[in-house]
Order: structure tokens, then C-alpha cells, then sequence
């Protein structure tokens, strides 16, 4: 069981400037509904798709999911054979997905205190687009979203550090990467913000191990209890 703390092993919480955040199970509670499909797919070839197989794909991009499910649940198909029945599977499950908890509070406050922030996704454009169907407004106060699948300056995916790096660069007056923080799920979004130089708040599914939580600068069990005065930004006032 994940456990709630303000800093791992002793790190201590510099100020920031600019916020990244990740989507999936972060921001949009989707992971149930990946999780969901990829059984599907996975039982239609009489395969299991297992939980430490699902923290694997976790944060990857859509070509490094296939590639890992194929090969851990022995699937006698190719890349493109799974990706055509998931993104035609997801895209029927996920125009209302709703927000997780915190997040909307969050990202509000930010906007108003006017500290920048950027969406560092894995996900295409044109699901990130699908997914936000019911949000739209709120995801325009996004300075910049980078969407690691379908952005070609991103060469590699999560655990590289691309997707932070490009999203920090893209900002109208780009911070050094310590200047940055970075809000995830996934044991291999924290090791980009890591990788990327960046300190990282992790809100992990509450089954991973804590060992898998070790790296992050932050665990929290939800974005509602994120304290932004820890990390230099204006305090909630609500």
C-alpha cells in the first residue's frame, strides 16, 4: 500500500516556477478504461493481462505499450493489429471520462496566481482531444499540452526525459529544468521527470508497491492535497 509523503528520503522541496503535469490517471481517471481494453484484447487470444504488466505500460507511448503487451502476454499479433483494436476501443470509452479529484482545483489556481503550466502527455493529439471532450475549457488554460506519441520533436518516450524537456522549452519564457515541477502516476513518468532534471509530485495507483514510489520528490494519495506553498507557489486561499 502506497503511503502519503511530504518528502522522500529526506529530499528537500525547492522552490519551482512552472508546473508539467501528465494526463492519464493523473488529471483524467483513464487508466481504468486502458486497463479495461487491454484485458479485452489480451482474453480474446486466451491471455491474462497482469498488473505488473499494466505498471509497465504505464506512461509509455502508445507503440512502447503495444510492443510490451504483445510480448508479456504472448499476443499472436503485431503492433498494428493491437493498436487498431485499442485506440478503436478506447475512443468509444473515453468522451466522458471525468476528472480526478483535486484536479480541476488545482489547475484553476494556477491559471489565477498566473504560474505557468504545460501538459506532458504520452498520449496522441487526437485522443488527448477525445478524452478532454467534456473539459475543453478548462484544458485551454494550459499554456502549451505536448503530446508524446503524435509531437515529432519527441524522439523518445517516457522514461526518457523528451516530453518534460520540449514541454519546459515550449513555454514563452523557458525555466531551467530544477525550475520546473512534474505531476504524475506512473513509476516511468516520474523516472522522465528525473531523467529531465526535475523535481516530481507522484500520485501513484494505490496497488503499486512502495518501492516503486521510492524515486519521486513527492507521494501524494490526491492532487487535493497538494500543498503548492511547499514548492514556492501561492497557497490555496479556499
Amino acid at each position: 500500500m502506497v503511503e502519503e509523503k511530504d518528502v522522500v528520503q529526506g529530499e528537500k522541496l525547492k522552490p519551482v516556477t512552472h508546473c508539467i503535469f501528465d494526463l492519464d490517471g493523473l488529471l483524467l481517471d483513464t487508466e481504468t478504461i486502458y486497463e479495461e481494453v487491454t484485458a479485452e484484447i489480451a482474453a480474446k487470444y486466451g491471455k491474462t493481462y497482469t498488473v505488473d504488466t499494466r505498471f509497465r505500460v504505464m506512461g509509455t507511448t502508445y507503440r512502447r505499450s503495444a510492443e510490451i503487451v504483445i510480448e508479456e502476454c504472448e499476443l499472436p499479433i503485431t503492433v498494428d493489429e493491437y493498436l487498431d483494436q485499442y485506440m478503436r476501443m478506447c475512443a468509444e470509452r473515453v468522451l466522458t471520462v471525468p476528472l480526478l479529484e483535486g484536479a480541476e482545483r488545482l489547475l484553476r489556481h494556477l491559471h489565477a496566481t498566473k504560474i505557468p503550466f504545460a501538459l506532458g502527455t504520452s498520449s496522441g493529439a487526437e485522443m488527448v482531444q477525445l478524452k478532454t471532450t467534456n473539459h475543453r475549457e478548462l484544458f485551454t488554460l494550459f499554456d502549451h499540452l505536448v503530446c508524446g506519441s503524435t509531437d515529432k520533436d519527441v524522439k523518445n518516450g517516457k522514461p526518457a526525459p523528451d516530453i518534460f524537456l520540449i514541454a519546459a522549452s515550449r513555454f514563452k519564457d523557458p525555466p531551467a529544468p530544477e525550475k520546473c515541477l512534474v505531476f504524475e502516476d506512473s513509476p516511468n513518468g516520474v523516472q522522465a521527470g528525473l531523467n529531465a532534471g526535475m523535481q516530481t509530485v507522484m500520485v501513484p495507483d494505490s496497488r503499486l508497491s512502495t518501492d516503486s514510489c521510492l524515486h519521486s520528490t513527492q507521494v501524494i494519495t490526491s492532487l487535493k492535497n497538494f500543498k503548492p506553498e511547499q514548492f514556492g507557489l501561492p497557497p490555496f486561499t479556499d
